[in-house]
């Protein structure tokens, strides 16, 4: 790919504001871009208004419903304060001074057209443009405009939600200059964080044309099988390594008139599309949209939420025959409790593609047709099968893309299923398995390769020599390993530690590991160690069910030792000869933040959700996260501080379990520190840059720090302000008593116990009375009600 390093987005004007075009803005105002975003005048507006406020009130509205809105499209609701709204009346001649002017208006072709029209006159040459379709031509979106603009124009297509689905779809238009597409795939990596795929300019480009598919296919599926919809969804969700909506709770989220659409423009818009008579829209989805029953939106649609005459909330669920709605029924099927049997997600999707069932044949037929449809659509809307993968799994959250999928069956397998089932396999899959080639995909020599058409051999995926990942190392000797983490070799002198235990929990395994990783990597020279891991989440926390069980029993001996145990572990990565540097993503929850904040720095992906959240069990952090939160209030004062407010800031995050909703808040709670920690945008790029941290510190000249006697705790008087902080708590109904009893147990840490004034203590003095709070609270019944319930239900409990 070539690299433009000298065109530089500073500035970008979002012409549009509704949901979509409110998202993008945000997304822009998240990587810290000065952002304009334009929408139409007020339509009930007098004529002769002059108030820009009224004048610009339909963007105005629109960015203060997405500031308002869940999840947030914003990493910080301040970052609202870098987007400027206006409308296409007043404000088009602005547009001079954009580098990137993105179009989300309605989905009409005349309507985008005319808004384009004014921007070619306006623009300045050689900015960009882009048009955020999802569907409409590119190359007749372009007609009439100046040349300049068309060789600087084509499709940039964000899912949506902008800031959290990753799949961004370039599409070329006829005279986009190869340049500008080089261009904007790099830059959606680099600071959008997304997976950029290259599409063609063909209906529904990638992700929709194989997403709609798919869910067309399970639709008529479920109704040749007589199955129910809550069936279906179950063996469509996790069961198969896609998200917990399944299928039909998906339709209802997307929206029925959506869906349709796109169905209906596949089948008008690609007539020789084998498979366009799927995308027909079943009898009972008409009378969905009939009835404007259109899912989430509208309140009902394949689901509908009642309140029964006992005021219990109940969801009801579609029967496909009746038309009616029907309270949930489980079917009996040998494939559903076959998937809770099987952890490893490619043995599950073996196995349920063979199961000999009703829900084996769903998921057998409609992954077959699957395989069939996607490989058809090689060269029609991509060249390669990897940007498919991609755009399924960025797009949909699928864990596997199609031609992962069949791999994980096996190709002979999914050949003989799609056949048997009346779908034509592409000659070049036939090809392939004819020249000994027998999966998609594989790794080699560290690297993961994919089977390319036009070469008939495996080639290294574009863009993946510089991430890190680590399943691309398993065929390598590991550095070192026990059951519950793996050390890997990453080069240049650097290892990783991966986590392998379940939901990447921390338990002996991981916590001996710390130590163990450590003093190898020392004795034996290496430059650097990460800790982190490709998993959807760094860590939930502390293996939860190892303190139950010595909770329960009250051995508090055995606590003691486990707590210390953790305790020592933790600040053994800080106290370490050699940088350690943690890759986070997803859940850092508990044990995990512990870890985080105990390393020489972080490679913090975005989309970090970071807390110390033991309150919520009936706990208070004892893996050193309390002592650290005195450690680092303590380096906050200076000298004329008050220093009560910082306290109470700092014991409130912990008495509340507050977890942050992106890295960037995570500054704010302390859980991250500004110039240690580093935000990074797409997670497929942590553990690379974390690998790059620890070699900056180790070259110039790291030095283990020394354990610290110099952390300054207030004593009584802290206590004294803690206290009243946690009354207030109570009186406004936002803590219980034991909520209070816990909050008192972290102010006693924070503020160093019972001394009588301030003064300045040890680490390992707040660590021995973070560990008897702790200990403490073990022996509480309520305590061990949380914990019981959070085991059972997955729920905090608030007793």
């Amino acid at each position: 790919m070539t690299k433009n390093t000298n065109r530089h987005i500073r500035r970008v004007a979002v012409l549009g504001s509704g949901v979509m075009g409110s998202g993008i803005a945000s997304h822009f105002a998240n990587i810290g871009l000065e952002v304009l975003m334009l929408d139409i005048l007020p339509r009930e507006m007098d004529a002769t208004e002059t108030n820009p406020a009224v004048r610009n009130s339909v963007a105005t509205k629109a960015l203060q419903t997405a500031i308002k809105s869940k999840p947030a499209p914003l990493y910080r609701k301040d970052f609202a304060q870098r987007i400027t709204v206006g409308n296409f009346t007043d404000d088009m001649d602005k547009l001079g001074d954009y580098d990137w002017i993105i179009e989300v208006v309605v989905e009409r072709l005349d309507i985008k057209r005319k808004v384009l029209g004014e921007v070619d006159k306006v623009r300045r040459k050689g900015s960009l443009i882009t048009t955020n379709t999802s569907g409409i031509p590119i190359r007749m979106i372009q007609e009439g405009m100046s040349e300049d603009f068309r060789q600087h124009f084509c499709g940039t297509h964000f899912f949506n939600p902008a800031r959290y689905l990753r799949l961004f779809e370039i599409i070329p238009g006829p005279d986009t200059k190869q340049e500008v597409l080089d261009f904007f795939m790099r830059y959606g990596d680099l600071y959008l964080g997304k997976t950029t795929v290259m599409a063609k300019d063909t209906p529904a480009f990638i992700g929709n044309r194989i997403g709609v598919y798919s869910m067309a296919r399970i639709y008529a599926l479920t109704d040749e099988l007589d199955l129910r919809i809550e069936t279906v969804d179950k063996l469509t969700g996790p069961a198969i390594g896609r998200p917990k909506t399944g299928t039909f709770r998906l339709g209802d989220l997307v929206g029925h008139d959506t869906a349709a659409h796109v169905m209906t423009g596949i089948r008008e818009n690609a007539p020789d599309d084998e498979a366009r008579d799927v995308m027909n829209i079943p009898a009972y989805y008409q009378f969905l949209i009939d009835k404007e029953f259109l899912g989430n939106k509208s309140g009902q649609g394949f689901y509908k939420k009642i309140t029964d005459e006992e005021g219990n909330r109940q969801i009801l669920g579609l029967n496909l025959k009746t038309l009616e709605y029907e309270p949930s029924q489980r079917e009996d099927l040998a494939s559903l409790k076959l998937a809770k049997q099987i952890d490893d997600p490619k043995k599950r999707v073996k196995a349920l593609f063979g199961a000999d069932d009703k829900g084996g044949e769903l998921v057998r037929r409609s992954l077959a047709g699957l395989f069939a449809y996607a490989a058809n659509r090689i060269p029609e809307v991509s060249d390669n099968l990897y940007s498919i993968d991609d755009a399924m799994r960025a797009g949909y959250a699928w864990k596997m893309g199609p031609f992962e999928y069949w791999d994980a069956v096996g190709l002979q397998a999914g050949i003989d299923a799609a056949e048997s089932d009346g779908n034509t396999v592409a000659q070049w899959v036939k090809d392939m398995q004819a020249a000994g080639h027998g999966s998609f995909y594989k790794q080699e020599d560290g690297k993961l390769k994919y089977y390319d058409i036009d070469s008939k051999s495996y080639r290294v995926k574009p863009g993946t020599e510089e991430f890190i990942i680590l399943d691309n190392l398993r065929d390598r000797t590991p550095v070192y390993q026990n059951s519950e983490v793996t050390l890997h070799d990453i080069g240049d002198g650097v290892a990783c530690l991966e986590f392998t235990s379940a939901y990447n929990s921390i338990g002996e395994g991981v916590l001996r590991g710390y130590q163990e990783a450590i003093t190898k990597l020392e004795e034996e020279g290496w430059r650097g160690m990460v800790l982190g891991n490709n998993a959807d989440n760094f860590s939930v926390g502390a293996n939860l069910m190892m303190i139950a069980q010595l909770a329960y029993q009250q051995e508090f001996e055995e606590l003691n030792m486990a707590v210390n145990l953790f305790q020592q572990s933790v600040m053994r990565l800080r106290y370490s000869s050699i940088p350690v540097i943690a890759a986070t993503q997803g859940y850092v929850f508990g044990g995990g933040c512990e870890s985080l904040m105990h390393c020489d720095g972080g490679a913090v992906a975005a989309e970090s959700y970071i807390g110390l959240v033991e309150a919520g069990i009936g706990l208070i952090p004892a893996g050193a996260g309390t002592k650290e939160f005195a450690l680092r209030t303590s380096d906050s004062f200076f000298e004329g501080d008050v220093m009560i407010p910082t306290l109470i800031e700092r014991f409130k995050t912990i008495a509340m379990a507050a977890v942050s909703t992106s890295a960037h808040e995570a500054y704010d709670h302390g859980y991250l520190i500004k110039g240690r920690d580093k935000v990074v945008v797409n997670k497929d790029r942590n553990i690379a840059e974390a690998k790059r941290m620890a070699l900056d510190l180790a070259d110039d000249g790291y030095t283990m720090p020394q354990q610290r006697s110099d952390v300054t705790v207030l004593g009584r008087g802290g206590l004294a302000a803690l206290y009243a902080a946690a009354n207030e708590l109570k009186r406004g109904r936002f803590a219980s008593d034991h909520d209070i009893k816990i909050a008192k147990k972290v102010a006693w840490v924070l503020c160093g116990g019972d001394l009588t004034g301030t003064q300045q203590v040890s680490e390992q003095y707040l660590l021995d009375i973070e560990r008897e709070a702790f200990l403490s609270l073990c022996g509480e019944q309520k305590t061990l009600e949380r914990i019981q319930h959070m085991l059972q239900t997955n729920k905090p409990l608030r007793n």
